[in-house]
C-alpha cells in the first residue's frame, strides 16, 4: 500500500459524514470534482473500494467503514494534541461552526457572536441558523443551540436558558379587530402558525397543540416568515419574545395571562467541546445567555451585549 496523503483522509472523513461529494465540497470549500478525484486517489492508495456511488450519494463499503473508524480515532487524537499543546496560548485560531434554530441564530446569536469574533480575531465562526436540528453526528457543526435535549449520552450537553413565547400583533390589527380581554377572545382572530405536519420538534410551538380552537390562516415553516406576516398586520402570531420585541412595532397579547416557556440546550460532541476555541465560544454563549435572561423571558425589550 502507498503512503497515505493525510489531506485525502480529511476529505474522506467529510464525504463519509455527509454521504455526498457535493455536500463535502461545500463544507471543505473545494470543487466536487476535486473531492471525487481525491477519493479515487485514496482508493488507489488503500487498494480498496471505499464508497458505493449512486444517484442518492455515497455509501460506505465494509472497507470504508473500517477506515472511518481509524480516521475518526486519528481525528480525536489530533484534537487532543491541539487542546493539550495550545490551550494555554493567548491567541486562539481556527474555525468554529455553530448550529442554531433559525430565529435564535439570526436575531440573538449572530449579533452577539460578532463581539466574540472581535475578541478573538484569529477565529472564524460560521453560524448556521436553520429551521431544523443540526446533525452533530454527521459533523454539520462543532456545537449547536437546540430546543431538544439529546437523548443520547454521546454529547456534552448543558441547559443554556429558558425563553418565553407570547402572541404578538400590530397595534393597527388590534385596533381594527374585536378586543382581546381573555383567552376566549382569541377565537375568531386571524392566526399565523407553523406548518404543523412539518414541525421538526415537539418543542416547537404549535397552535393546534396549544389551543385547538384557534385556526391558522397563514402558515410557514420559517419563524422569520411568521414574524414578517405579523408585522404586515395580517394577524396574530406566537413568537419568541426575543423576536417579537425587536423594533418595538409589535404588541404582546395577554402577557399577564399567557405563559409559554421553552428551553435552549447547548450541545457538542465531546471531542469538539475540548478544543480550546470551542470551549471559548461555549463559555461566551453561556455568559451572554445568562446576561440576557430577562430579555429572553420577555421582561425587558433591551438585550445586553458582552464585548
Amino acid at each position: 500500500m502507498n503512503q497515505f496523503d493525510w489531506d485525502n483522509l480529511r476529505i474522506f472523513l467529510g464525504a463519509a459524514r455527509s454521504q455526498s461529494a457535493l455536500e463535502a465540497a461545500h463544507a471543505l470549500k473545494m470543487s466536487q470534482s476535486t473531492i471525487s478525484r481525491r477519493i479515487q486517489r485514496l482508493e488507489r492508495d488503500t487498494g480498496s473500494k471505499l464508497f458505493e456511488r449512486s444517484s442518492q450519494g455515497l455509501r460506505l463499503t465494509a472497507a470504508g467503514h473500517r477506515l472511518l473508524e481509524h480516521v475518526e480515532r486519528l481525528e480525536t487524537t489530533l484534537q487532543a494534541v491541539e487542546t493539550s499543546v495550545f490551550s494555554d496560548s493567548v491567541t486562539l485560531t481556527g474555525e468554529i461552526r455553530l448550529g442554531a434554530t433559525e430565529g435564535f441564530g439570526t436575531f440573538f446569536l449572530a449579533p452577539q457572536v460578532t463581539h466574540f469574533c472581535a475578541r478573538h480575531p484569529g477565529i472564524t465562526v460560521d453560524v448556521l441558523p436553520l429551521p431544523r436540528n443540526v446533525n452533530l453526528s454527521k459533523r454539520e457543526a462543532d456545537a449547536s443551540v437546540a430546543i431538544d435535549r439529546p437523548s443520547a449520552n454521546s454529547f456534552v450537553t448543558c441547559k443554556l436558558t429558558e425563553y418565553r413565547l407570547l402572541p404578538y400583533a400590530t397595534p393597527q390589527y388590534l385596533s381594527e379587530h374585536p378586543p382581546i380581554k381573555t383567552t376566549e377572545d382569541l377565537i375568531g382572530h386571524r392566526w399565523i402558525d407553523y406548518v404543523d405536519d412539518l414541525i421538526f420538534s415537539n418543542q416547537q410551538f404549535s397552535l393546534p397543540r396549544w389551543l385547538p380552537s384557534l385556526k391558522p390562516v397563514f402558515r410557514s415553516t420559517s419563524v422569520i416568515a411568521q414574524a414578517e406576516a405579523v408585522r404586515a398586520g395580517f394577524g396574530i402570531g406566537v413568537l419568541p419574545c426575543f423576536l417579537g420585541s425587536l423594533g418595538g412595532d409589535l404588541v404582546p397579547v395577554l402577557p399577564d395571562q399567557i405563559d409559554i416557556t421553552r428551553t435552549f440546550w447547548l450541545v457538542a460532541p465531546p471531542e469538539r467541546r475540548e478544543l480550546a476555541r470551542v470551549k471559548a465560544l461555549w463559555d461566551y454563549i453561556r455568559d451572554v445567555a445568562e446576561a440576557n435572561h430577562d430579555f429572553l423571558m420577555g421582561n425587558t425589550t433591551e438585550s445586553v451585549r458582552i464585548a
